[in-house]
């Protein structure tokens, strides 16, 4: 039987004390019952003897301290979850806001999820196809990969984020393909983007989406990737599916948990973030993988806003240690009007080489790869070089590194939001970069595959 507590002692903003209270548990949900028969909900934040310190999901306005009731429930936050949640979009807690019907679910989960027994995770080895050369070709994601985006404020991360989700797939398995799409704190303009943009291209049906809103509770906003994962884990584990999670954006994420930090007047760590903002990124992340036990797999994709375009800064630090590389978007290259402004130097995926080669992409991906990052990264120099001492300082190997570089970010990285190449034309479109210059150049990749393919270029 479920007790009803009338011991409210205190509400400040969004936290609430309630005394004298038994058999209640740390994060446990709450329902307020207010005077006028409204019920909102809350959840256990502290335990401290018999106070229970409590947080609001929705306003603390108009709560009356002597005439409000508390009862908690039993379990923590839960989610039904089944195979109609594809096709639906559901706000921060998991409740439908499409105007379909609620789900029937086939079972409900605790969205903290269970811990993957690490001896029982799979090696990632299979290659996602994203559709995006600067991805594929050079910072391949790999299925089981959690594989983030550094972004900056005002950077088309959105435009990026939908355009993964609508064309990633894993080549070569018949199993089925899902997008657990996770918007946090985002506006209602980018809100719409998403929602549309999934619907106009035909995305939304292999596509479960959980929008939470800025104007939204802050313990709302902590809740929400955790619904996606608890989505995703059900579709990968229990069905069998290859889910791809992207959550954007993980900074509101962290300014959220930082905000029940203060509130709770808990010792602030690096930037006022709470000294836990490790451990508990952690406990999301690590929620991504593959098993030794199932065919699906869940293939993580989080992207942040780095304030200040700073990557030094806690959220992506702490991030980078946690994940498998990052893709970082460059300001510059956006000014310059290339689009995904992709920065493919400092970007790095440290599992791309267990999802390239022979029997996955081709057999001249890792050679083409490492060589097409040396000769950009020598055609930005000589580019600088070019800028400080003029053209004619430059031999004429160095002018044909320079134009490399140009044409690599024009052809390679600039491809657009609405082109999806397959792996084949981003090595082909690699290969004719490295047309450009002289063969001896090419010192990174191996003479068969010059032969085959550099030697067919020349004869087109």
């Amino acid at each position: 039987m479920i007790k009803e507590y009338r011991t409210i002692r205190e509400v400040a903003g969004p936290l609430m004390l309630v005394s004298d209270v038994s058999d209640v548990s740390y994060g446990e949900l709450g329902e307020i019952e207010l005077q006028n028969g409204e019920t909102r909900r809350c959840r256990v934040l502290e335990l401290n003897g018999s106070n229970a310190l409590v947080q609001l999901f929705e306003s603390s306005a108009g709560i009356n301290l002597a005439q409000s009731k508390v009862r908690f429930l039993g379990h923590g936050i839960e989610l039904g979850v089944a195979e109609d949640m594809l096709g639906r979009v559901f706000d921060g807690l998991g409740r439908p806001i499409d105007g379909g019907p609620e789900i029937l679910p086939e079972k409900r989960l605790d969205i903290n999820g269970v811990p993957m027994n690490p001896a029982a995770r799979d090696y990632p080895s299979e290659f996602i196809q994203t559709g995006v050369s600067a991805i594929d070709g050079l910072n391949t994601l790999v299925r089981g990969q959690k594989l983030p985006i550094f972004s900056g404020s005002g950077l088309p991360h959105a435009q990026l984020a939908a355009q993964i989700a609508r064309q990633a797939k894993v080549l070569g398995t018949e199993s089925k393909f899902a997008v657990v799409f996770a918007a946090v704190g985002i506006t209602f303009e980018e809100a719409d983007f998403f929602i549309s943009d999934f619907r106009r291209t035909g995305a939304i049906d292999r596509t479960v989406l959980f929008m939470n809103l800025a104007n939204d509770p802050a313990i709302e906003r902590i809740s929400t990737p955790r619904m996606a994962l608890t989505a995703a884990e059900y579709l990968a584990f229990d069905l069998g599916m290859q889910v791809l999670v992207i959550i954007t954006d993980i900074t509101n994420y962290a300014e959220a948990l930082r905000e029940v930090s203060a509130a709770r007047k808990e010792v602030p760590g690096r930037r006022g973030y709470p000294g836990y903002l490790y451990t508990d990124l952690a406990t999301m992340y690590e929620r991504a993988g593959r098993r030794l036990d199932s065919n699906g797999s869940i293939t993580m994709i989080p992207i942040l806003s780095m304030p200040e375009d700073d990557k030094t800064h806690p959220i992506p630090d702490l991030t980078g240690y946690i994940t498998e590389g990052q893709i970082i978007l460059s300001r510059e290259l956006y000014r310059k009007g290339l689009r995904p402004p992709i920065d493919v130097l400092p970007s790095l995926s440290r599992l791309k080489d267990k999802g390239i080669g022979k029997g996955k992409t081709r057999e001249d991906h890792a050679g083409t790869m490492n060589q097409l990052f040396a000769a950009y990264a020598r055609g930005k120099d000589a580019k600088e070089l070019m800028t400080i001492l003029g053209e004619a300082a430059l031999t004429d190997v160095d002018k044909l590194y320079a134009k490399f570089a140009d044409e690599f970010e024009k052809r390679y990285v600039s491809q657009g939001y609405e082109t999806d190449r397959t792996i084949e034309e981003t090595l082909k479109i690699g290969w004719e970069l490295l047309a450009i210059l002289p063969k001896n150049e090419l010192k990174r990749i191996k003479p068969e595959h010059i032969e085959m393919y550099y030697e067919e270029l020349d004869q087109k």
